[in-house]
């Protein structure tokens, strides 16, 4: 983590593009520690603005969530079952994203991010699966937008302290990753049934 805040220090907005896109393609880059160490930055005596912060991540996100969905649609999910494991696609992960993928469409992309070694499959599986581009570009612009606002506005608000309360966080967060993704599609689901009961009382 040191090196990576080094390259912050030196580069500033052009090295947060950089490791988030390639954090996304699969580079184990921590990127909820790398967020709110930014997020941290952008205090009043800060080194970093918040908006140009927010900018850079959310574009490389999405460039990094694009270059995934090209990949996956290009060599297809036998390419990514025998070489994944380079940039840990492992094959037991690749298929419990596929089964999400079955249940909850690209719903997954959006959940998907809060949940460490899941976010970087969601992308790849979305290609994968031939999901239209447009389609894709908008549940993942929107998943995008939300996991780097969160994640710098903890940062930014949890001041110094962040790199060290998000290194605790980032250790268990597997298993919180899970609960706010149930927490999430349950919501969804929820809000889905209601919408269509009110359409069929009117």
């Amino acid at each position: 983590m040191d090196e990576i805040l080094l390259l912050i220090e030196s580069y500033g907005y052009i090295a947060l593009f950089g490791l988030l896109a390639v954090g996304i393609v699969g580079i184990p880059i921590p990127d909820e520690i790398l967020m709110t160490t930014v997020g941290s930055l952008t205090t009043i005596d800060g080194p970093l603005s918040f908006g140009k912060s927010l900018l850079a991540s959310f574009a490389g996100t999405m460039v990094g969530m694009i270059v995934s969905y090209y990949l996956g649609n290009t060599v297809g999910k036998p390419f990514l079952y025998k070489y994944g494991k380079w940039v840990k696609l492992t094959p037991e992960r690749l298929d419990l994203v596929e089964s999400w993928f079955k249940k909850y469409g690209l719903w997954t992309v959006v959940f998907g991010y809060y949940i460490p070694g899941i976010r970087h499959f969601t992308c790849y599986w979305a290609g994968v699966s031939g999901v239209k581009l447009w389609r894709y570009l908008l549940f993942a612009g929107c998943g995008a937008l939300i996991w780097c606002m969160t994640f710098l506005t903890l940062g930014h608000f949890i001041g110094v302290n962040a790199p060290r309360i998000m290194g605790v966080v980032h250790h268990y967060l597997g298993i919180t990753g899970i609960i706010i993704a149930v927490v999430v599609v349950v919501g969804l689901i929820i809000y889905w049934r209601v919408r269509k009961t009110k359409s069929l009382t009117k």
